[in-house]
């Protein structure tokens, strides 16, 4: 708990005039004024985050944190809780679309066991930091103690701090949990007091019947825990997944070491949720990758406050979206690096 104590403290919001001396900068471009649109703003952001206006963008890590989930003994997927370790190991083959998407962009994927209920042996590009093998059924009681979720937390945390010595330049999040669409709901639910048919869709793609039985085992769920919509770790901890604590840890810690942290899809965006619901200022820290095809992503991110960078109908998560959309980042960071001021051009400003 101190570790997550300690971060809160040190999370600040982005420094404004350091946003308008970007600004300043990219108007001085040879270009009319605000004609690259979302590229200049996101360029902006990148350098007030990082306190440089020529900031780095060089080493580029997609965090993928895996977890296995209680809930899916209710049938509420398409897919055996024992995907989730095929699929990890897929991930450290480089075989899966995360890691096409991420030799695209030119970054680098790392596995982040915080929850599987599976021994892997060590391997390269794996980090194993288990706090339980999975969680616990949440529509029969409580998914985790609070104690798992703080750990749990503690560990994306823990990845940030090492990345910020590392020398990371920027930071995707990604996961795989077979199930996991039904914590994401019930987080969002909970939160902002919405319907669960409202935020509950057809993750790995269950049909009418499923779906239905999905949005009444979640309804049970929250009926019985009864999270405190006003205590964000008590949403995570009654209703939520050790591998989505994990990315609320590593959104927090990107914050207070000043990273800009990708945020994939709707299992992504319940982590950046919680972390955002626990200090408001991780907001100015995030960069939200695209807007999921799962219904209830719309509705976290208003409630976040961000607006995604690209729409292109994806429900796979992993990091995809965070792949794709750390190069449309670094595009912005370029434009403001590299484009040439009307000065340096010769050409007349208007």
């Amino acid at each position: 708990m101190q570790l997550l104590e300690t971060t809160l403290a040190k999370i600040q919001p982005v420094d404004e005039a350091l946003l308008a001396k970007a600004q300043a900068k990219l108007d001085n471009k040879t270009k009319p004024l605000g004609s690259l649109g979302r590229l200049e703003e996101v360029g902006r952001r990148f350098a007030a985050i990082t306190g440089d206006l020529a900031p780095d963008t060089a080493k580029k890590v997609i965090f993928t944190f895996a977890g296995d989930h209680g809930i899916v003994e209710e049938g509420v997927s398409l897919f055996p809780k024992e995907v989730t370790p095929q699929m990890v190991l897929n991930f450290l083959r480089g075989g899966a679309g995360v890691n096409v998407l991420a030799r695209h962009s030119g970054a680098e994927v790392r596995v982040v066991d915080v929850g599987v209920d599976y021994d892997f042996e060590p391997a390269p590009g794996l980090i194993i930091r288990k706090v339980a093998k999975g969680t616990r059924n949440f529509a029969k009681g409580s998914a985790m103690t609070r104690e798992e979720a703080v750990a749990a937390i503690e560990v994306g945390i823990a990845l940030a701090d090492e990345a910020k010595k590392e020398g990371i330049t920027m930071v995707g999040t990604g996961e795989m949990g077979i199930g996991n669409t039904s914590p994401s709901s019930a987080i969002i639910a909970a939160i902002a007091g919405c319907t669960v048919r409202e935020v509950t869709h057809r993750g790995t793609g269950i049909g009418d019947e499923a779906l239905e039985k999905k949005i009444k085992v979640i309804q049970a769920g929250l009926d019985l825990n009864r999270p405190e919509p006003q205590d964000p770790l008590d949403v995570l901890t009654k209703v939520g997944g050790l591998e989505i604590a994990g990315i609320a840890g590593l959104v927090l810690g990107a914050a207070a070491n000043r990273i800009p942290v990708v945020v994939d899809g709707f299992i992504s965006t319940a982590g950046a949720l919680i972390a955002s619901e626990m200090h408001p200022s991780v907001r100015d820290y995030i960069f939200t990758a695209h807007t999921s095809v799962e219904i209830g992503h719309q509705m976290m991110l208003e409630r976040i406050g961000v607006k995604p960078l690209l729409d292109l109908q994806l429900r796979l998560g992993e990091g995809t979206g965070a792949a794709l959309a750390m190069g449309l980042i670094e595009a912005g960071v370029k434009i403001l690096k590299e484009m040439a001021t009307f000065e340096e051009a010769g050409v007349a400003s208007a």
